[in-house]
């Protein structure tokens, strides 16, 4: 899931099994993550940031995911469509 020059994308296993249950295509995980539409800090975990992607491929709903971002990867903790974030594009 890396391309060259970016961070390497590391799924938790938390975070993998959630993209395998909710059939969320790699593509769409490195598009949140490598080109978010926009991103927040989590209020209620330092560190962690809440990066959004709509996905044209699913009715525009808004992806979210929350990763940890260090000098080596980007660390996905959970992905999943999140029904009350709307596209800010």
């Amino acid at each position: 899931m890396a391309d060259v020059g970016r961070k390497p994308i590391r799924l938790t296993r938390h975070a993998a099994d959630a993209v395998a249950e909710r059939g969320l295509a790699p593509e769409w995980i490195e598009a949140a993550t490598h080109d978010p539409d926009w991103h927040v800090p989590d209020p209620h975990r330092p560190g962690v940031e809440r990066r959004f992607k709509a996905i044209a491929e699913f009715d525009n709903r808004v992806l979210r995911i929350a990763c940890f971002e260090t000098e080596d990867e980007i660390r996905i903790l959970t992905a999943f469509f999140d029904r009350k974030a709307r596209s800010r594009e």
